[in-house]
């Protein structure tokens, strides 16, 4: 027969404690999960209301709208927002734009800024103006309008007033110089007489700038020609070849020409002549006595008249002929003082061809020479598809004459109806340099 043991009431305490403790830590975890079961099931807290109108007014916005929440969350925004790249899903992409709200909504100051900020993942920028402001207790709203173009034109303006200036302080400064180097030599009929001959000279060079500036001016107010005519770019080539013959006869340099009849486009036969003009001083200033510059006008792709200025001169570095229709740019300084140039000869070149709904393009490797190719849309398509008689090309250089020649493959790659790329369906020889 078994007994049982008499517990210590001490051990038994001890148990007892145990044995609570356990049961208040289940109950304490069963209530916890109780809870979170609840919340589950609870639906999340509505956003905040948007104050009433907000919505539409932010829809028909042609500025850039963005409205955030208390947690910097986008709630709205306009098309704008999203195709500057301003906004991304339901997040602000700089964080520019985000300091400005997070000051905004913590001491509900308005706030103005104007923001260079990255566009894209290059190194371009996008200039915007910000204006920023609270909206109720919940949200602030920010007008971002883009000012990109205005802070390009008003760099280009610097830019153009500073050249300016500069420009026209060397043949001014040189007049004034020979001016007082007349009046020493007073006495000596020879010091006077070239001392004149060089004030001659450097007057001529003002008057040309002064004159390219105002015609580039010009060019530059106007997107398209105001009262165009059916001009005969033929006859336009043709006039700008003779303009320069004399001086290509003075530097012994061979200038010839190859012109499909009927290359009729629409717009001011002066300004295109002028162009043309442009690029056939260009070709014979940058070349060297006993070498050929070739003036081709014919029909290109459909639709296309193409003006092609070619010479066997210096050629162009491929990384400056990226900069060369920039108003004063010039690839050899020293050449173009020498020539006389103003560096605004392929600027004006570049505005012509864009006020005639057309393009300017160069091929050109230093030691072979270069190719100038202005297209311009044909007056009539049709007509543009297929010369109407074989075109004679042995005047031009033979690089230049061969290509010329030669129909260009079809790129089965190319978009169709897409131009071509630069010098792509154009003679492998050389072109014209920098500018007049």
């Amino acid at each position: 027969m078994r007994t049982l043991s008499v517990v210590d009431p001490t051990t038994a305490a001890t148990l007892g404690g145990i044995a609570g403790l356990a049961l208040g830590g289940l109950a304490m975890v069963a209530v916890r999960l109780s809870d979170r079961s609840t919340a589950a099931e609870m639906p999340p807290p509505p956003d905040p209301p948007l104050p009433p109108g907000v919505g539409e007014v932010i829809a028909v916005l042609r500025s850039s709208g963005i409205l955030v929440d208390s947690s910097d969350r986008v709630v709205n925004n306009s098309p704008a927002a999203v195709a500057q790249g301003l906004v991304r899903g339901q997040e602000l992409v700089h964080p520019e734009l985000l300091h400005l709200a997070r000051a905004v909504r913590r001491d509900g100051v308005i706030r103005e800024a104007e923001l260079a900020l990255q566009k894209g993942i290059g190194d371009g920028r996008l200039v915007v103006a910000a204006r920023v402001a609270p909206l109720g207790a919940d949200h602030v709203l920010l007008l971002v309008e883009d000012r990109s173009k205005a802070a390009r034109v008003e760099e280009i303006r610097r830019d153009f007033l500073a050249n300016v200036s500069h420009e026209l302080k060397t043949p001014v400064g040189g007049i004034s110089l020979l001016a007082e180097a007349v009046l020493d030599a007073h006495d000596d009929p020879e010091a006077v007489a070239r001392f004149a001959k060089r004030i001659s000279v450097e007057s001529d060079r003002l008057t040309r700038l002064v004159k390219e500036i105002v015609e580039l001016s010009r060019l530059q107010g106007a997107d398209v020609i105001k009262d165009p005519t059916l001009i005969d770019v033929g006859a336009c080539a043709g006039d700008a070849a003779d303009r320069s013959r004399l001086i290509a006869e003075e530097h012994r340099i061979e200038l010839v020409t190859a012109i499909d009849e009927g290359c009729e486009v629409w717009g001011d036969a002066e300004l295109v002549t002028t162009a043309i003009s442009n690029l056939v001083g260009n070709a014979i200033a940058y070349s060297d006595t006993g070498t050929r510059v070739g003036v081709m006008v014919r029909r290109g792709r459909a639709g296309v008249i193409d003006v092609s200025v070619t010479d066997q001169g210096l050629g162009i570095a491929p990384d400056e002929q990226q900069r060369i229709f920039e108003r004063f740019y010039r690839v050899d300084t020293a050449r173009s003082r020498a020539t006389g140039g103003t560096g605004l000869g392929l600027a004006i070149v570049k505005h012509v061809a864009d006020n005639h709904g057309g393009n300017v393009s160069v091929w050109s490797e230093p030691g072979r020479g270069s190719t100038f190719t202005i297209e311009l849309p044909a007056a009539n398509a049709s007509a543009a598809i297929a010369p109407s008689r074989p075109t004679t090309y042995a005047a031009l250089p033979p690089d230049a004459a061969a290509a010329a020649a030669t129909p260009a493959e079809p790129d089965a790659s190319a978009t169709p109806g897409a131009p071509d790329p630069p010098g792509a369906h154009r003679r492998a020889g050389p072109t014209p340099s920098v500018n007049a």
